[in-house]
């Protein structure tokens, strides 16, 4: 058997790396932050915590590592399960997997987010998109681009707050409601995910584009990292969330492939 030499381009630091696929180089965009101490989470919930319960060599002479972590379901690149806003919606290990593979729509809006944390994306934005790239396809999933991942790390510039507990001083983009329905009236989509903490945004207290789309019964992702790197149209998106049993949401490794 004769074997070809692939030779691998990594970017580690942007997140992306490329892979030879069926003789055509394809570019994988890893659109995941780690799950660490310095993962951002709601301000009412608890921090990431993982702690190793054996490292170092055995009785026996062989290294062994293993260690536990405790989480909320939302927090860092995650999954909402329609059950987050809807008493009957599924469940995150009820959620189809067709509902997280799908085309990227990457619209993007965040010209005016850097001149406004409280922007949402229109359905304007949605209409300028389709005019410059064609028709959003049915099962696609909408990304919705502010530009926010470059405060991530740093609570207060992300969530608008620091302060444990406060919600009622968030201030990041999200969907407008009027976007949302569009979507769910006039398109097939499949999923919507955001580059922030919320498909809401911050200052949105009663969460009307998650009880709008989750109870239409579909998905959503947040904390989407690297969306920068992402080409308006073109790329497939995957999330593989964490297959909790009755959760309403779950961790999640999301990426890109883009031919």
């Amino acid at each position: 058997m004769k074997h070809k030499a692939l030779i691998f381009s990594t970017w580690v630091s942007l997140g992306t790396f490329l892979l030879p696929v069926c003789g055509q180089a394809q570019s994988i965009i890893d659109l995941t932050y780690p799950f660490d101490r310095r993962t951002i989470y709601w301000p009412t919930e608890q921090g990431f915590r993982f702690w190793y319960k054996r490292f170092g060599l055995t009785n026996r002479g062989y290294f062994y590592a293993a260690g536990e972590f405790c989480a909320p379901e939302h927090g860092g690149t995650h999954m909402d399960a329609p059950l987050h806003f809807s008493r009957s919606g599924a469940t995150a290990d009820q959620v189809p997997l067709k509902a997280c593979i799908g085309p990227a729509c990457v619209v993007d809006f965040s010209n005016r987010s850097a001149k406004n944390p409280d922007a949402t994306l229109q359905v304007s934005d949605i209409r300028r998109y389709e005019s410059r790239y064609g028709r959003i396809p049915d099962g696609a999933i909408v990304v919705a681009r502010s530009g926010w991942g470059k405060f991530w790390g740093n609570r207060r510039k992300y969530l608008g707050s620091d302060r444990p507990g406060d919600i009622t001083h968030l201030h990041f983009p999200g969907f407008s409601v009027e976007a949302v329905r569009f979507l769910l009236r006039e398109r097939q989509v499949a999923a919507l995910a955001i580059d922030t903490a919320s498909m809401d945004p911050g200052n949105a207290l009663e969460f009307p584009v998650h009880r709008l789309w989750l109870g239409a019964g579909r998905p959503g992702f947040e904390n989407l990292a690297h969306a920068e790197l992402l080409p308006p149209r073109g790329a497939t998106l995957y999330c593989a969330p964490m297959k909790i049993g009755g959760g309403t949401g779950a961790p999640a490794r999301i990426f890109a492939v883009v031919p």
